[in-house]
């Protein structure tokens, strides 16, 4: 009787796992970039027509809040989150189809997001030193203004759509 056959089994080498994990990984790279290809073209950031002058000084007014009190977190509180920033770009997405960039992009007088985030970063910094610093600006209450501010912002924001 002849004996019984024992399983075969598969031995990989670690070369050959890895040679599938690229091969798998370029697999869905290019199933990415072609639903992308599929995609119709983005239109303009910032519809000109959609926006009315208010919706415009609201959208800079907002930006601008949630950027300062952003900064007075990272400054004053070590929390560099950016939260404030990162909850307006959702409700800008959700509601007018363009992001925080789009707004400093388009919007801002400055007409580009680095040189608009810099000025806004220097009047800030300015303002909380002639508030004393850190201490100065806790003890002025200016993280309540801020945070007030960017609640107002942000509540009109979410009433215009």
């Amino acid at each position: 009787m002849p004996a019984p056959k024992t399983p075969q089994v598969a031995v990989t080498t670690e070369p050959q796992r890895a040679a599938h994990g690229r091969r798998r990984h370029l697999r869905r790279t290019a199933a990415l970039w072609l639903l992308l290809a599929c995609l119709p073209p983005a239109a303009g950031a910032v519809d000109e027509a959609f926006l009315t002058d208010a919706d415009r000084a609201l959208l800079v007014e907002a930006v601008e809040a949630a950027y300062e009190l952003d900064l007075y977190n990272a400054r004053c509180r070590n929390d560099q989150s950016g939260r404030r920033t990162e909850n307006l770009n959702k409700e800008l997405v959700s509601r007018y189809r363009m992001t925080v960039l789009d707004v400093l992009d388009d919007l801002f007088p400055e007409g580009y997001y680095r040189s608009a985030r810099e000025r806004m970063q220097e009047d800030f910094l300015t303002r909380l030193r002639e508030m004393g610093g850190c201490a100065g600006a806790k003890t002025a209450g200016l993280r309540d203004e801020l945070g007030a501010r960017y609640d107002a912002a942000m509540e009109q924001v979410g009433e215009r759509s």
